[in-house]
This record gives structure tokens, sequence and C-alpha cells, in this order.
């Protein structure tokens, strides 16, 4: 997977493609990574990429054409998701992540403090993506956050694979609790399930704990489940439910 990321500030992505999973990843040959100053691409002697907005009002807008040649340049032989970080853009889930994982190239376009010319939008990006209900400074933060999320599902990115399908939102659930050692700290003891060996009871708590964290934490993605078709869901539904009156009816 190649991954292309036009930013005003280079030097913020150093340390992030070069740690952790996205940084084993790309040592791997899993990923590879290009930052582009679009800078480079204004056509000004100051290099400038912004101007006042037509209409008057505060702030700037960034120019369409550095960003357009700075595209351009790195899809030339190719026609990857260009992909635009800003607010107005399709919120973030999970399900996107694993789609974009599928992709052979990516491009994110980062602005910084300003607006975009709308027919950056209309004409050149294929996704505007926003990860929150909130203003950053600029998109390179939320780009980190959506390569992150994408990188880590690449085959061979993560140690255990089994990892990247049971996390929180892979599975439509929040993830079950997790312990290790030791089986009891300050009185506080690891469930004897866990420590049971029954590899059947087991994945069968596990989801119980999900599904019982998903309705006290995320009650709305609860909604999502095609409940129809599955029928262990639907019997821990109910037990939990069970349990919920009988607790009810102890503290009355």
């Amino acid at each position: 997977m190649r991954i292309d990321i036009l930013t005003l500030f280079p030097e913020m992505f150093e340390g992030v493609l070069g740690s952790s999973i996205l940084g084993k990843a790309r040592e791997k040959g899993i990923v590879e990574y290009h930052v582009t100053n679009f800078r480079e691409y204004s056509e000004s002697k100051h290099g400038t990429v912004d101007d006042t907005p037509y209409g008057g009002g505060g702030g700037m807008v960034l120019k369409p054409e550095p960003i357009f040649r700075a595209v351009e340049a790195v899809t030339a032989e190719a026609k990857p998701r260009v992909i635009l970080m800003c607010p107005q853009g399709r919120p973030y889930q999970q399900k996107l992540a694993e789609e974009l994982a599928q992709e052979e190239h990516l491009v994110f376009i980062c602005g910084h403090y300003e607006g975009y010319d709308e027919r950056i939008r209309q004409y050149l990006v294929t996704d505007e993506i926003s990860i929150g209900d909130y203003v950053l400074t600029g998109g390179e933060l939320a780009a980190m956050v959506v390569i992150d999320s994408v990188v880590r599902l690449r085959p061979g990115a993560l140690g255990n694979q089994v990892s990247a399908v049971e996390d929180s939102f892979s599975t439509g659930l929040l993830e079950h609790p997790h312990y290790t050692r030791p089986p009891e700290f300050r009185g506080w003891k690891v469930p004897d399930i866990l420590l049971s060996g029954h590899h059947a009871n087991i994945v069968r708590w596990r989801l119980k704990e999900s599904l019982r964290r998903t309705k006290e934490r995320r009650p709305d993605l609860l909604e999502k489940i095609e409940w129809d078709k599955d029928k262990e869901m639907q019997k821990l539904l109910r037990e939990l439910e069970e349990e919920e009156k009988n607790a009810g009816s102890s503290a009355d």
C-alpha cells in the first residue's frame, strides 16, 4: 500500500510514521509513506498557497492551484482515493477504515488554519472525512488517526491479526474486559471463568461482556446489529435484561 500525505507541515509526521505499528509496517514493506509539502507546488515566488475569500469575511482560503498540482504529481500513474480531512466530511467509523484498508493507494490532503477553495472539494477529492464534531488546527492529526486505523488492518501489520478482528467496533460491539497476571491484585480477582481453561465458555463470556459494555456505554451501536441473524446474541441479550431486572428487584 502507498500512502501520500500533502501538508504544509511534513515534520509533524516524522515521529508518527516511524514509530510503533506504522513504523514496523513500513519496515516490513507492507506500506510506504510519501509526505509532500504542497507549498512546493505554488507558482508564487513566495510560496503562497492561500488568499483572501471572495465576498469578504475573516480568515484565508487555500488556493486550488498548488493542491491540484500536488495531487496530480503523486497520482500521475494511478487513480487513488483522494481524501480531504475536514469537519464537514463523512463521520469516520471502523467500517470505513476496513474499506480504505482494501485500497492500494491513498492520498490525504491536510489543510491548516484555513478553509479550502470549493473547487478542490468538487473536482479533486473522492472522499471527505471527519474524525469528530470538533475543530482542529489542521488536518494533520486527523489524517494520522485515519492512517493508523487503516494500516493496522493490512495483513501482516499486527503481530496477531486476531487482535484487529476482535478490537472494539470491528465486531459491532465494544471490546470485552481484559485481564492478565496476577490472578489477584489488591483483593481484586480475575473472573474465575477466564482461569477455567474452558475455551467455549470463555468465548461466550467475552461476547456477553462485550454486549453488556456496549449496552451500558454505547447503546446506539446495538441498533445496527442484525439480531435476527444471530440467535446467540439474542439469547445473551435476554440474559442481560433478566439480570438487570433481578438486580432492580433486589435493590427495591
